[in-house]
Protein backbone atom coordinates (compact mmCIF):
# COMPACT_ATOMS: atom_id res chain seq x y z
CA UNK A 1 0.00 0.00 0.00
CA UNK A 2 2.99 2.36 0.17
CA UNK A 3 2.80 2.85 -3.58
CA UNK A 4 -0.95 3.47 -3.33
CA UNK A 5 -0.46 6.23 -0.74
CA UNK A 6 1.48 8.19 -3.35
CA UNK A 7 -1.36 7.97 -5.86
CA UNK A 8 -3.75 10.71 -6.91
CA UNK A 9 -7.16 11.75 -5.66
CA UNK A 10 -10.41 12.51 -7.46
CA UNK A 11 -14.19 12.79 -7.19
CA UNK A 12 -16.42 9.73 -6.75
CA UNK A 13 -20.21 9.97 -6.81
CA UNK A 14 -21.12 6.38 -5.96
CA UNK A 15 -19.63 3.03 -4.98
CA UNK A 16 -22.16 0.34 -5.79
CA UNK A 17 -21.74 -3.09 -4.27
CA UNK A 18 -23.07 -6.40 -5.61
CA UNK A 19 -23.15 -5.22 -9.22
CA UNK A 20 -23.88 -8.12 -11.56
CA UNK A 21 -24.16 -6.32 -14.92
CA UNK A 22 -20.79 -4.55 -15.09
CA UNK A 23 -18.50 -7.45 -15.92
CA UNK A 24 -18.09 -11.07 -14.79
CA UNK A 25 -19.12 -12.26 -11.35
CA UNK A 26 -20.15 -10.10 -8.43
CA UNK A 27 -18.48 -6.71 -8.69
CA UNK A 28 -18.07 -3.38 -6.96
CA UNK A 29 -18.64 -0.54 -9.40
CA UNK A 30 -16.89 2.76 -8.67
CA UNK A 31 -18.59 5.69 -10.38
CA UNK A 32 -16.30 8.65 -11.09
CA UNK A 33 -17.69 12.12 -11.73
CA UNK A 34 -17.28 14.03 -14.97
CA UNK A 35 -18.11 13.18 -18.59
CA UNK A 36 -17.16 14.77 -21.95
CA UNK A 37 -20.53 13.78 -23.47
CA UNK A 38 -23.94 15.33 -22.87
CA UNK A 39 -26.28 12.54 -23.95
CA UNK A 40 -29.85 13.83 -23.82
CA UNK A 41 -31.00 10.52 -22.31
CA UNK A 42 -28.26 10.28 -19.64
CA UNK A 43 -29.54 8.24 -16.70
CA UNK A 44 -26.91 9.65 -14.35
CA UNK A 45 -27.10 13.43 -14.95
CA UNK A 46 -25.39 13.98 -11.59
CA UNK A 47 -22.30 12.38 -13.13
CA UNK A 48 -21.82 14.93 -15.92
CA UNK A 49 -20.15 17.72 -13.97
CA UNK A 50 -16.73 16.92 -12.59
CA UNK A 51 -17.34 18.79 -9.33
CA UNK A 52 -19.46 17.84 -6.31
CA UNK A 53 -22.99 19.22 -6.52
CA UNK A 54 -26.16 19.19 -4.46
CA UNK A 55 -29.05 16.92 -5.46
CA UNK A 56 -32.30 18.34 -4.07
CA UNK A 57 -35.49 16.31 -3.59
CA UNK A 58 -37.93 19.08 -2.66
CA UNK A 59 -40.62 16.51 -1.85
CA UNK A 60 -38.71 15.65 1.31
CA UNK A 61 -38.12 19.22 2.43
CA UNK A 62 -39.82 20.13 5.74
CA UNK A 63 -38.95 23.86 5.47
CA UNK A 64 -36.86 23.67 8.65
CA UNK A 65 -34.34 26.22 7.30
CA UNK A 66 -31.27 24.37 8.59
CA UNK A 67 -29.71 24.43 5.12
CA UNK A 68 -29.94 28.22 4.84
CA UNK A 69 -28.47 28.68 8.30
CA UNK A 70 -25.40 26.58 7.54
CA UNK A 71 -24.62 27.73 3.97
CA UNK A 72 -21.53 29.95 4.00
CA UNK A 73 -21.76 30.85 0.32
CA UNK A 74 -25.19 32.49 0.47
CA UNK A 75 -26.46 29.94 -2.05
CA UNK A 76 -29.55 29.20 0.07
CA UNK A 77 -31.82 31.92 1.42
CA UNK A 78 -35.25 31.86 3.01
CA UNK A 79 -38.11 33.56 1.20
CA UNK A 80 -41.49 33.45 2.94
CA UNK A 81 -40.18 30.59 5.04
CA UNK A 82 -39.09 28.51 2.05
CA UNK A 83 -35.45 27.83 1.11
CA UNK A 84 -34.47 29.17 -2.31
CA UNK A 85 -31.37 27.60 -3.85
CA UNK A 86 -29.02 29.47 -6.20
CA UNK A 87 -26.77 26.82 -7.78
CA UNK A 88 -24.50 29.47 -9.25
CA UNK A 89 -23.28 30.32 -5.76
CA UNK A 90 -23.00 26.75 -4.49
CA UNK A 91 -19.43 25.58 -3.75
CA UNK A 92 -20.44 21.92 -3.39
CA UNK A 93 -19.16 21.75 0.19
CA UNK A 94 -22.06 19.57 1.32
CA UNK A 95 -22.69 21.32 4.64
CA UNK A 96 -26.39 21.71 3.85
CA UNK A 97 -26.66 17.98 3.12
CA UNK A 98 -25.04 17.12 6.46
CA UNK A 99 -27.57 19.15 8.47
CA UNK A 100 -30.66 18.23 6.43
CA UNK A 101 -32.77 16.02 8.75
CA UNK A 102 -34.76 14.35 5.95
CA UNK A 103 -31.96 13.93 3.39
CA UNK A 104 -33.81 16.20 0.99
CA UNK A 105 -30.36 17.51 0.11
CA UNK A 106 -27.62 15.10 -0.86
CA UNK A 107 -24.10 15.73 -2.08
CA UNK A 108 -23.38 13.98 -5.36
CA UNK A 109 -19.62 13.58 -5.47
CA UNK A 110 -17.02 13.37 -2.73
CA UNK A 111 -13.27 13.73 -2.86
CA UNK A 112 -11.44 10.45 -2.29
CA UNK A 113 -7.88 9.26 -2.61
CA UNK A 114 -7.07 6.16 -4.63
CA UNK A 115 -6.04 4.49 -1.38
CA UNK A 116 -9.47 5.17 0.14
CA UNK A 117 -11.22 3.70 -2.90
CA UNK A 118 -9.06 0.58 -2.87
CA UNK A 119 -9.57 0.03 0.84
CA UNK A 120 -13.33 0.33 0.23
CA UNK A 121 -13.50 -2.16 -2.64
CA UNK A 122 -11.29 -4.64 -0.79
CA UNK A 123 -14.11 -5.06 1.74
CA UNK A 124 -15.85 -7.24 -0.86
CA UNK A 125 -12.94 -9.62 -1.49
CA UNK A 126 -14.93 -12.70 -0.53
CA UNK A 127 -17.60 -11.91 -3.11
CA UNK A 128 -14.98 -11.54 -5.82
CA UNK A 129 -13.20 -14.75 -4.86
CA UNK A 130 -16.38 -16.82 -4.78
CA UNK A 131 -17.88 -15.46 -8.02
CA UNK A 132 -14.93 -14.56 -10.21
CA UNK A 133 -15.84 -10.89 -9.85
CA UNK A 134 -13.85 -7.75 -9.23
CA UNK A 135 -13.91 -3.97 -9.61
CA UNK A 136 -15.39 -1.91 -12.44
CA UNK A 137 -14.65 1.77 -13.02
CA UNK A 138 -17.64 3.60 -14.47
CA UNK A 139 -19.14 7.07 -14.42
CA UNK A 140 -19.72 9.56 -15.78
CA UNK A 141 -16.62 8.70 -17.70
CA UNK A 142 -13.58 7.31 -15.83
CA UNK A 143 -11.27 8.79 -18.47
CA UNK A 144 -12.43 12.27 -17.48
CA UNK A 145 -10.15 11.69 -14.46
CA UNK A 146 -7.40 9.64 -16.14
CA UNK A 147 -4.70 9.84 -13.45
CA UNK A 148 -7.14 9.05 -10.65
CA UNK A 149 -8.61 6.17 -12.66
CA UNK A 150 -5.16 4.80 -13.42
CA UNK A 151 -4.16 4.98 -9.76
CA UNK A 152 -7.26 3.04 -8.69
CA UNK A 153 -6.70 0.38 -11.35
CA UNK A 154 -3.01 0.08 -10.48
CA UNK A 155 -3.91 -0.39 -6.82
CA UNK A 156 -6.48 -3.04 -7.76
CA UNK A 157 -3.86 -4.85 -9.82
CA UNK A 158 -1.49 -4.83 -6.83
CA UNK A 159 -4.33 -6.34 -4.78
CA UNK A 160 -4.80 -8.99 -7.51
CA UNK A 161 -8.37 -7.89 -8.25
CA UNK A 162 -10.01 -8.40 -11.65
CA UNK A 163 -10.62 -4.97 -13.22
CA UNK A 164 -13.02 -3.67 -15.85
CA UNK A 165 -13.20 -0.24 -17.48
CA UNK A 166 -16.66 0.99 -18.53
CA UNK A 167 -16.08 3.80 -21.03
CA UNK A 168 -17.83 5.89 -23.67
CA UNK A 169 -14.55 5.90 -25.59
CA UNK A 170 -14.29 9.67 -26.05
CA UNK A 171 -10.79 10.35 -24.72
CA UNK A 172 -7.25 10.73 -26.06
CA UNK A 173 -5.80 7.35 -26.96
CA UNK A 174 -2.74 8.09 -24.83
CA UNK A 175 -4.98 8.26 -21.73
CA UNK A 176 -6.78 5.03 -22.63
CA UNK A 177 -3.54 3.19 -23.32
CA UNK A 178 -2.13 4.11 -19.91
CA UNK A 179 -5.18 2.65 -18.18
CA UNK A 180 -5.30 -0.53 -20.27
CA UNK A 181 -2.05 -1.69 -18.66
CA UNK A 182 -4.07 -2.38 -15.50
CA UNK A 183 -7.39 -3.44 -17.08
CA UNK A 184 -8.59 -7.01 -17.64
CA UNK A 185 -11.78 -6.18 -19.57
CA UNK A 186 -13.10 -3.13 -21.44
CA UNK A 187 -16.84 -2.43 -21.54
CA UNK A 188 -17.09 -0.05 -24.49
CA UNK A 189 -20.24 1.93 -25.35
CA UNK A 190 -21.13 2.43 -28.99
CA UNK A 191 -24.28 4.50 -29.30
CA UNK A 192 -24.37 5.27 -33.02
CA UNK A 193 -22.14 5.12 -36.10
CA UNK A 194 -23.35 8.33 -37.72
CA UNK A 195 -21.10 11.22 -36.66
CA UNK A 196 -23.63 14.03 -37.08
CA UNK A 197 -26.44 12.21 -35.32
CA UNK A 198 -24.13 11.31 -32.44
CA UNK A 199 -22.95 14.93 -32.14
CA UNK A 200 -26.53 16.17 -32.11
CA UNK A 201 -27.53 13.70 -29.39
CA UNK A 202 -24.38 13.56 -27.25
CA UNK A 203 -22.41 16.74 -27.96
CA UNK A 204 -19.47 15.01 -29.69
CA UNK A 205 -19.16 13.07 -32.93
CA UNK A 206 -18.15 9.43 -33.32
CA UNK A 207 -14.74 9.65 -34.97
CA UNK A 208 -12.59 9.50 -31.83
CA UNK A 209 -14.87 6.90 -30.25
CA UNK A 210 -14.78 4.51 -33.21
CA UNK A 211 -11.03 4.92 -33.70
CA UNK A 212 -10.43 4.06 -30.04
CA UNK A 213 -12.79 1.12 -30.39
CA UNK A 214 -10.73 -0.19 -33.33
CA UNK A 215 -7.46 0.05 -31.37
CA UNK A 216 -8.64 -1.52 -28.10
CA UNK A 217 -9.17 -5.20 -29.10
CA UNK A 218 -5.51 -5.54 -30.02
CA UNK A 219 -4.58 -4.90 -26.40
CA UNK A 220 -7.42 -6.10 -24.18
CA UNK A 221 -10.65 -8.16 -24.31
CA UNK A 222 -13.54 -5.89 -25.22
CA UNK A 223 -17.30 -6.16 -24.79
CA UNK A 224 -19.50 -3.68 -26.68
CA UNK A 225 -22.54 -2.20 -24.98
CA UNK A 226 -25.33 -0.46 -26.91
CA UNK A 227 -27.59 1.68 -24.69
CA UNK A 228 -30.85 1.57 -26.60
CA UNK A 229 -32.44 5.00 -26.84
CA UNK A 230 -36.00 5.19 -28.22
CA UNK A 231 -36.10 7.01 -31.54
CA UNK A 232 -32.33 7.51 -31.66
CA UNK A 233 -30.59 4.18 -32.07
CA UNK A 234 -33.08 1.40 -31.35
CA UNK A 235 -34.08 0.72 -34.95
CA UNK A 236 -33.27 -2.57 -36.67
CA UNK A 237 -31.11 -0.70 -39.20
CA UNK A 238 -29.02 1.11 -36.59
CA UNK A 239 -28.45 -1.93 -34.38
CA UNK A 240 -27.62 -4.05 -37.45
CA UNK A 241 -25.08 -1.44 -38.56
CA UNK A 242 -23.38 -1.35 -35.17
CA UNK A 243 -23.35 -5.16 -35.01
CA UNK A 244 -21.70 -5.33 -38.44
CA UNK A 245 -19.07 -2.77 -37.39
CA UNK A 246 -18.30 -4.71 -34.22
CA UNK A 247 -17.97 -8.03 -36.03
CA UNK A 248 -16.15 -6.87 -39.16
CA UNK A 249 -13.92 -4.10 -37.84
CA UNK A 250 -13.36 -5.12 -34.23
CA UNK A 251 -13.43 -8.88 -34.75
CA UNK A 252 -15.76 -9.15 -31.77
CA UNK A 253 -19.17 -10.75 -31.21
CA UNK A 254 -19.64 -9.80 -27.57
CA UNK A 255 -22.43 -7.24 -27.62
CA UNK A 256 -24.89 -6.31 -24.88
CA UNK A 257 -28.09 -4.41 -25.59
CA UNK A 258 -29.08 -2.15 -22.68
CA UNK A 259 -32.82 -1.41 -22.69
CA UNK A 260 -33.87 2.15 -21.89
CA UNK A 261 -34.80 2.65 -18.24
CA UNK A 262 -36.96 5.61 -17.22
CA UNK A 263 -35.88 5.52 -13.57
CA UNK A 264 -33.20 8.16 -14.17
CA UNK A 265 -35.66 10.84 -15.34
CA UNK A 266 -36.54 12.05 -11.84
CA UNK A 267 -32.88 12.95 -11.23
CA UNK A 268 -33.21 15.86 -13.64
CA UNK A 269 -35.77 17.46 -11.33
CA UNK A 270 -33.35 17.02 -8.43
CA UNK A 271 -30.72 18.98 -10.38
CA UNK A 272 -33.18 21.48 -11.85
CA UNK A 273 -32.30 20.37 -15.36
CA UNK A 274 -34.47 19.75 -18.39
CA UNK A 275 -35.26 16.15 -19.25
CA UNK A 276 -36.53 14.58 -22.48
CA UNK A 277 -39.11 11.94 -21.43
CA UNK A 278 -38.89 8.82 -23.54
CA UNK A 279 -41.01 5.66 -23.74
CA UNK A 280 -39.61 2.29 -22.78
CA UNK A 281 -39.07 -0.29 -25.52
CA UNK A 282 -41.61 -3.08 -25.82
CA UNK A 283 -40.57 -6.65 -25.08
CA UNK A 284 -41.33 -7.63 -28.67
CA UNK A 285 -39.06 -4.92 -30.06
CA UNK A 286 -36.26 -5.87 -27.67
CA UNK A 287 -36.53 -9.51 -28.78
CA UNK A 288 -36.27 -8.39 -32.41
CA UNK A 289 -33.09 -6.44 -31.67
CA UNK A 290 -31.65 -9.29 -29.60
CA UNK A 291 -32.19 -11.65 -32.54
CA UNK A 292 -29.85 -9.45 -34.59
CA UNK A 293 -27.06 -9.95 -32.03
CA UNK A 294 -27.86 -13.67 -31.64
CA UNK A 295 -27.61 -14.10 -35.40
CA UNK A 296 -24.18 -12.49 -35.82
CA UNK A 297 -22.58 -15.81 -36.77
CA UNK A 298 -25.30 -16.78 -39.24
CA UNK A 299 -26.24 -13.64 -41.15
CA UNK A 300 -22.86 -12.70 -42.59
CA UNK A 301 -23.00 -9.25 -41.02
Amino acid sequence: MERVRQMSSGVVFNIQRFSIHDGPGIRTTVFLKGCPLRCFWCQNPESQSGRPEIVLDSRRCTLCGACASTCQQGAIRLEAGRPVFDRRLCAGCGRCAVVCPTEARRLAGVGMTAEEVILEVRKDLKFYENSGGGVTLSGGEPLAQPEFARSILEGCRQAELHTALDTCGWAPWADIEKLLEFVDLVLFDIKHLDASRHREAAGQDTRLILENARRTPGLKPIRIRIPLVPGFNDSVETVSGIAAFVKNELGCRDIDLLAYNRMGEVKYDFLEKQCTPLPSQSEDHLRTLESIIDGLDHRGL
